[in-house]
């Protein structure tokens, strides 16, 4: 639920500058508006709960003066039992620019500070994206969604940039015989995105992490894009819990300097125009042609989930990527199963980078995926699971 306030002088510091704790008031009166807007100011009173702040990020990307009009858009990412997380975004509504980004976290309390459930009218308020079955597990010290379905080896499927874990929403739904774990990478999705820790590492990290609170030993580890550089990483961290290896339209070597210069250009373009601009950057590259005629549908589903993509996320997903390391030395050293998928049409990391790959790979397979382009589980859904699914038999259930 948008909100637009209008920034007056006595919200600025001496400089004419709004400043970062009139920011802070903004962003707390934009949802007071929505409540008021909504069920009513007094939603919380009537529940005999209170909505005490314990954490609060926000990342401040430029400046506001006098007489600007911001819009703040809300969104609910998780509800728990007696908290819940929300994000906010400030717009400047004469140039479109991202002004600020911020996460908070409340806990509901009575009024002697005990915890108390979070009030009914709230879980279905500012558009939450509930109600899909995810669970939040606290890894490292930062709370990460996951949808978690069936039973027997575990695959563990990671998401690339600037996407989600929905992108593996055929694979977690129809992959039988497995239990399919599908995250949302930190900073990315409705995971917590803290304005700094991004590197390959650090999510090679949080999904052994991962494996550890649900129970896992090792898992068959499924990257797409940028999630096959942190399935390689985890592949060299922490070799004895990998089962199994599926890497799906990504490459293993690291950027060239010319593409270190285009993730600088992207850090700074997200910090000045938001998601949206990187999002009108990536769409043309991402699907095949074709799919992008047929399916606007799927454009749009893309489009939506680029945008809400926090700015944190992709900023340090950016820099993440920058700075990986040359992951073609560990390809030989790779004593597991392992199958690359890429779709024949991807112009990203095109079907000569997975050759590359499986000729440095042991015993590695090779699938090309007819009309896909660089999100071939999106596009292709049926026949990337099928493939997974062989591959799985033939490996012999690992």
């Amino acid at each position: 639920m948008p909100i637009d306030l209008r920034i007056y002088p006595d919200d600025c510091d001496a400089f004419g500058h709004l400043n970062h704790a009139a920011f802070v008031r903004l962003f707390e009166r934009a949802r007071w508006d929505s409540l008021a807007e909504g069920p009513g100011m007094d939603a919380f009173q009537q529940a005999s709960a209170w909505p005490a702040v314990r954490r609060t990020s926000v990342e401040y990307l430029a400046a506001a003066f006098p007489g600007d009009v911001l819009r703040f858009e809300q969104l609910v990412t998780h509800v728990g039992r007696t908290s819940f997380t929300m994000r906010q975004s400030a717009r400047r509504l004469g140039d479109d620019r991202l002004l600020a980004a911020a996460e908070f976290v409340f806990v509901c309390v009575d009024r002697k500070g005990r915890p108390v459930p979070v009030p009914a009218v709230i879980r279905g308020l500012f558009g939450s994206e509930g109600g899909d079955g995810a669970s939040r597990l606290t890894v490292h010290g930062v709370e990460l969604s996951v949808a978690v379905e069936g039973e027997g080896p575990a695959v563990l499927f990671i998401h690339g940039y600037p996407l989600d874990r929905t992108i593996w929403a055929h694979q977690v739904a129809h992959l039988h015989g497995a239990r399919r774990i599908a995250p949302d990478l930190r900073g990315f999705g409705r995971s917590d995105a803290p304005d700094l820790g991004y590197s390959m590492a650090t999510w090679a990290d949080d999904m052994a992490g991962l494996l550890d609170a649900l129970g896992e030993d090792r898992a068959v580890v499924c990257g797409f894009s940028m999630g096959g550089y942190v399935a390689l990483e985890f592949a060299r961290r922490h070799p004895a819990r990998l089962a199994g290896l599926i890497l799906v339209d990504t490459r293993a070597a690291a950027d060239s300097e010319e593409g270190r210069r285009g993730r600088d250009a992207g850090i700074q373009l997200v910090r000045d125009r938001g998601a949206g601009a990187i999002a009108e950057q990536m769409l043309p590259k991402l699907l095949a042609p074709a799919t992008a005629k047929r399916r606007p549908e799927l454009v749009a589903q893309v489009e939506s989930m680029i945008r809400r993509t926090p700015v944190a996320g992709i900023a340090g997903a950016l820099a993440a990527m920058r700075d990986r390391p040359d992951n073609r030395p560990l390809l030989p050293t790779l004593e597991v199963p392992v199958l690359v998928l890429v779709g024949a049409e991807d112009a990203i990391t095109p079907p000569a980078e997975a050759e590359a790959m499986v000729a440095a790979l042991p015993g590695a397979e090779l699938r090309v995926i007819p009309d896909a382009g660089h999100l071939t589980p999106v596009e292709q859904p049926e026949a990337v699971t099928r493939e997974m699914a062989e591959f799985l038999r033939r490996a012999g259930g690992v």
